[in-house]
């Protein structure tokens, strides 16, 4: 009987202990509530301010892409990565949802676009001195990873040089598109859109439920 006494006693002491607690942390919050509104406020009216930035950048990035001009002495004067990202904007500029790839392992990809109307794109960069030549190698190698390995539906070799007549033969009959000098400067000096630059076809998207007979 003593023993369940001190324990009714603890148990009872233990209680009156957590109600002063909690009167206690009630009585804080109650002092404090001015403050904390304020703070909450202050992220809250933070966390707009950031979500407004981030939309003005976004806004401010499609205005300058919708209007992308890249010359070809720009495009010179650029290096391999440099090349990479001016023709990811380029694409983005046409339409496309576009995202640099290139780098080691990149299987011959160093631009992925997708196009809600014309499916995935490939783009292989070759960025060379103004009187470089793409040889076939690079066709054949685009032709072996474009579809196997990433998806797409076309496939296109893009430089500020040149390609060498087999290059350019072998693209024709196995659909590895090419942009030379000439379609280059049509299509980021002039705004040419790519896919109307090089005639890609839209997707042919079958019918939910097929007519009866």
């Amino acid at each position: 009987m003593p023993e369940v006494l001190s324990a009714a006693l603890v148990a009872l002491a233990v209680l009156v202990m957590a109600v002063r607690t909690c009167a206690a942390a009630i009585k804080a919050l109650h002092d404090a509530w001015p403050l904390l509104l304020a703070v909450a406020m202050l992220a809250g009216a933070l966390g707009v301010w950031r979500v407004a930035c981030t939309v003005r950048g976004r806004r401010r990035d499609t205005q300058r892409l919708a209007t992308l001009r890249i010359t070809l002495a720009e495009v010179d004067a650029m290096d391999d990565r440099e090349f990479e990202y001016a023709l990811r904007d380029l694409l983005i500029r046409d339409g496309w949802s576009a995202r640099r790839v290139g780098g080691g392992g990149d299987q011959a990809a160093d631009v992925i676009s997708d196009h809600t109307h014309l499916g995935r794109i490939v783009v292989q960069a070759k960025h060379t001195r103004v009187a470089g030549k793409v040889g076939s190698s690079v066709m054949y190698a685009v032709k072996g990873t474009a579809g196997p390995a990433h998806r797409a539906r076309h496939a296109v070799v893009v430089t500020n040089g040149a390609f060498t007549r087999d290059a350019m033969a072998w693209g024709d009959r196995h659909g590895v598109h090419w942009v030379d000098r000439d379609r280059l400067r049509r299509w980021s000096e002039n705004g040419t859109a790519l896919h109307e630059l090089l005639g890609l076809s839209a997707l042919v998207r079958r019918g939910r439920f097929r007519r009866a007979a």
